[in-house]
């Protein structure tokens, strides 16, 4: 195994077929909906009309006496007495003396069928009393805004804020306003996003089934198994060890299936109907409406910079709203907004605001482009004022391996200088551009993650090997792990099959995000595979009457460490394995852990767009991604994740929003009307691997699921500047609002 990271592998770096695809294009793998049960029951649930009202009463009489009506619950089955954010996620799921937002689940009804569920949801009968709505994050800390909920503020919120106010957080070092007054040239400048979701093309479903016993199962769609355990149990007041969850295939997740927003219904419901199984399956309308959107956000800026590019201080001053409910990511935007740059003098306040919006979600890089959009769109504007190379002021000020980061911690291995060195040698920096044509470019950060993660394998009869994990795959992790796995025993590819498991068949793991599956279930799987190996050697010494310590593995098979072990013959894994129940019984290994060695990922894009002056409509002509994987497993799902990130953050910049009328209930609550990119709307986009090992993985990994989306929505924003000479602060830079502004300029 190489030590340096750069070793020439067989197997790791190569593009084999994913393992899942040819389940995947026939349609027999199984995804959330496609689970059904003998003697199941479908689910419809009320939702709430109004974006702020009192819940006066509930009437399900009418309901109830519905043929076919089986179950109906109210806040009322739920246990009382949860706090923190078990609370807030039992409020979120049903609501209590509110409803929060437009969509907020008020009731739900269990029945034989669909139509016979969603014809009883009609016919319970909601009494509210509507009250005032605020959207606006900026307008929900005005004096005079609405309320939403009393008391909601924790410790650290100063006096004086108002209570819509939940959370405040100021950190940094050094003198900002000396290094202000050092620089040639201050710019400050306010910018705003708006909240967008994360487009994926399965909507929530499950099948839940609970018996009077408190003993349940659930088949659901998730990015993790055992939050969605954890989160359900807490809000039904059960046992965790009492539920256990297995992962259906995921058509896309992003960050948005990390958490809870239905599935407590459908145990609530089928422990009413008897222990019956509950299906439960969302509209598009409800998963726009109901499920948790990215914060919006609004961000002061203010930049000192030298007229060499040096920058001298830095001030960021975020406010983010993340739906009725704390934890929008304002924490993690500030972490993320000036990680890129060395700055001796530095200052980060952010406040976290409530809104009657949705609970939002993570949505890759929580946080992360929001701060990027504000940082880098002001980088650009002063690089401009001081007619300097964009790429050139970012290696001069740019971080390296042993530099502190903006947010505290010294970096490690990292390849930022890596990633703008691709740019500069890559040709799109030099193709022409025409009337109304412009170039952007950006930088992007995300720190990458860990968590609790635990993986088991087994060497099969035959000396093939069944990896378990509980990551679920989305984006082609499974494949990953089977080649860290097979280089490791150095056995084909194929040989080695990894299934992802439920709750009960593990240790706890994390869920799929934060870009942590490759790295933290690939570690944990080759720390596995190690201890299978340590035992396959002891046996073959055991065979040949030597010491264990003589032994050592290599191309599959265990042989002598060298000549004064003995010569022996290569003993091959299929050889150890068919005589394992004769010699000591099965062979496995197992991990668990939650892994060191992250490593942080930094990335850069170069955006060739058009304007058509006419219409503000933006054409999207060339785009590069480059970006530093640590080592790329499986480069063609590393490829597909850079690209991935550039689609969506594209869509952020140029066309998502959650648009809501002047009652607080959102317009645009399918596809037609909330518009993502679609194929017609992007070019191919260019991809450049980077790869700077890191350390603290065996074969270098570090994430990239998240970086990718970071540098897109400033990187438009420079390229419609460079195109047409306006500076668009407010995303999404739709046809109407940057017509708007080639008009006033």
């Amino acid at each position: 195994m190489a030590k340096d990271g750069l070793t020439e592998f067989k197997l790791v770096g190569t593009r084999p077929d994913r393992p899942d695809g040819l389940d995947k294009v026939t349609g027999r793998a199984r995804y959330g909906a496609d689970f059904a049960l003998p003697g199941m029951l479908h689910a419809a649930v009320v939702r709430s009309p109004h974006a702020h009202a009192r819940i006066v009463s509930i009437d399900t009489a009418r309901a109830e006496a519905l043929d076919g009506v089986k179950a109906i619950v109210t806040r009322a089955d739920f246990p009382t007495g949860l706090t923190g954010e078990d609370w807030n996620l039992q409020e979120n799921t049903i609501a209590g003396d509110k409803a929060l937002y437009d969509g907020h689940a008020v009731a739900a009804v269990a029945a034989t069928s669909k139509l016979i569920a969603e014809e009883a949801a009609r016919l319970i009968d909601v009494t509210y009393e509507v009250l005032p709505h605020v959207i606006d994050v900026d307008d929900a800390m005005a004096d005079g805004a609405p309320v939403i909920r009393e008391g909601a503020a924790d410790p650290t919120v100063p006096e004086g804020l108002h209570p819509n106010v939940v959370k405040y957080m100021e950190f940094g070092r050094g003198d900002v306003d000396a290094g202000f007054s050092e620089a040639d040239l201050v710019m400050e400048k306010t910018y705003k996003t708006e909240a967008t979701h994360q487009g994926y093309i399965e909507p929530h479903a499950c099948v839940g089934q609970m018996g009077s016993d408190d003993k349940g199962e659930m088949w659901v769609c998730t990015q993790g198994q055992w939050f969605i355990r954890k989160m359900c149990t807490a809000v039904l007041g059960i046992e965790a060890s009492q539920l256990r969850v297995t992962p259906s295939e995921i058509g896309g997740g992003f960050g948005g299936k990390t958490t809870i927003f239905m599935e407590p219904l459908s145990l609530a419901l089928s422990k009413k109907a008897g222990g019956k199984p509950v299906k439960i399956v969302m509209s598009r309308s409800e998963v726009l409406r109901a499920t948790g959107p990215t914060a919006s956000a609004s961000m002061d800026v203010k930049i000192g910079m030298k007229s060499d590019g040096t920058i001298t201080a830095a001030r960021a001053e975020f406010r983010m709203q993340g739906g009725a409910f704390p934890g929008a990511p304002v924490d993690m935007a500030l972490y993320c907004c000036f990680a890129g740059y060395k700055l001796a003098n530095v200052q980060h306040i952010g406040y976290d605001v409530l809104a009657n919006r949705p609970k939002c979600a993570a949505y890759r890089a929580p946080g992360s482009p929001m701060g990027a959009f504000a940082v880098e769109s002001l980088v650009d504007e002063m690089c401009r004022a001081l007619a300097l190379d964009p790429v050139e002021v970012r290696l001069k000020n740019g971080v390296v391996t042993g530099d502190q980061a903006s947010y505290g911690p010294k970096f490690g291995s990292i390849g930022l200088k890596e990633v703008l060195e691709a740019v500069k040698d890559h040709p799109q920096l030099s193709a022409p551009l025409a009337e109304n044509q412009g170039r952007g470019f950006a930088v992007g950060y995300w720190f990458n993650h860990n968590g609790e993660t635990s993986v088991s394998m087994a060497i099969g009869e035959d000396g093939t090997a069944q990896v378990s994990v509980g990551t679920p795959d989305i984006g082609g992790s499974r494949a990953s792990v089977a080649l860290m796995v097979a280089e490791t025993l150095g056995i084909p590819y194929e040989d080695v099959r990894v299934n992802v498991v439920e709750t009960g068949a593990l240790g706890v793991n994390e869920p799929t995000h934060g870009s942590r599956a490759t790295f933290a279930t690939g570690k944990a799987a080759v720390e596995a595979t190690q201890g299978a190996i340590k035992e396959m050697c002891r046996r073959a010494a055991a065979d040949w009457g030597i010491e264990a310590e003589a032994v050592e593995w290599a191309d599959g098979a265990a042989q002598p460490a060298g000549p004064n072990a003995g010569k022996f013959p290569p003993m091959t894994i299929k050889e150890i394995a068919a005589k394992m129940g004769s010699t000591g019984g099965p062979i496995s290994g197992h991990h668990e852990s939650v892994p060191d060695g992250v490593g942080a990922s930094f990335g850069a894009h170069v955006v060739d767009l058009e304007v058509d002056p006419e219409t503000g409509r933006v054409t999207i002509l060339r785009y590069l991604v480059v970006q530093d994987a640590g080592r790329a497993i499986h480069p063609s799902y590393v490829e597909g994740q850079y690209q991935g990130g550039a689609a969506q953050g594209i869509g952020w910049a140029l066309n998502e929003e959650y648009v809501y009328d002047d009652k607080g209930r959102l317009a645009n609550p399918v596809f037609l009307d909330y518009r993502v990119p679609v194929a017609s709307d992007l070019p191919m986009i260019d991809t450049v691997i980077v790869e700077v090992p890191n350390p603290g993985h065996p074969f270098g990994v570090r994430g990239v699921g998240e970086t990718g989306i970071t540098p897109p929505l400033p990187a438009i924003a420079n390229a419609i500047e460079d195109a047409v000479g306006v500076r668009m602060t407010h995303l999404p830079i739709n046809p109407p609002k940057l017509l708007a502004a080639l008009k006033a300029r």
